[in-house]
């Protein structure tokens, strides 16, 4: 399996690395860069600690969910409580194991989360009318015709194409593209601009629609 582990405590990630030797890992030290590798990467699991710098591991449980990306969850954290399993599931996670906890047990939970998820969060794909997204390759065609989207504007199509049809406000689409904050007011027009270059001009068909002043939809 492909495993992102977000967590910012050095000797646990390698601890973990070395007993889960058989995966393949990615590793984000905090918040924000763990929801940017899970945006623009395929994974088949996502091992989150809560007590993160940058951004808190609820906070990105739940922005990873808003933003589209179903990736099995399992939170690792040394909160214990009761009211804190249940905002950790409220956000969106698959599991729960409070520090420390016995490897044995992860790994069992590992495989009781992957066979529960295995029919929805292991995508390779998705597939809309004639726009197919690689997740794995970052590759998107159209009618067949590979489209060089850069990685911020396939992170774009990405979340239209989870949600096809659906009207997304331009507030959700920044905070899922930018959950630190856009650069600047006039960055999501601009790579909509770009995304429709590549996606639209092309074709005699156009699959991005703007509502005024409300967002845009997939049709």
């Amino acid at each position: 399996m492909k495993i992102l582990l977000v967590e910012d405590n050095a000797d646990i990630a390698a601890s973990l690395a070395e007993e889960l030797s058989d995966n393949d890992w990615d590793f984000a030290i905090n918040g924000l860069q763990g929801f940017r590798l899970a945006q623009m990467h395929h994974y088949d699991l996502i091992l989150l600690d809560l007590n993160l710098p940058g951004m808190d591991g609820l906070v990105l449980c739940s922005r990873l969910r808003e933003a589209g990306v179903n990736t099995p969850i399992i939170i690792l954290t040394a909160r214990d409580t009761r009211e804190d399993l249940l905002a950790g599931l409220g956000a969106g996670a698959d599991d729960y194991l409070v520090k420390p906890f016995d490897l044995d047990e992860l790994r069992l939970r590992i495989g009781a989360v992957v066979r529960r998820c295995s029919g929805q969060g292991f995508a390779q794909a998705l597939t809309y009318k004639d726009i197919k997204l690689d997740l794995r390759s970052h590759k998107a065609f159209r009618s067949g015709v590979e489209l060089l989207l850069p990685p911020v504007c396939f992170a774009l199509l990405t979340c239209l194409m989870r949600h096809p049809g659906k009207l997304l406000g331009r507030e959700e689409l920044e905070r899922a593209l930018w959950p630190e904050g856009p650069p600047d007011d006039d960055i999501l027009r601009k790579h909509i601009y770009l995304l429709r270059q590549k996606l639209d001009k092309p074709f005699p068909e156009k699959r991005i629609h703007t509502q005024a002043r409300k967002g845009y939809r997939l049709l």
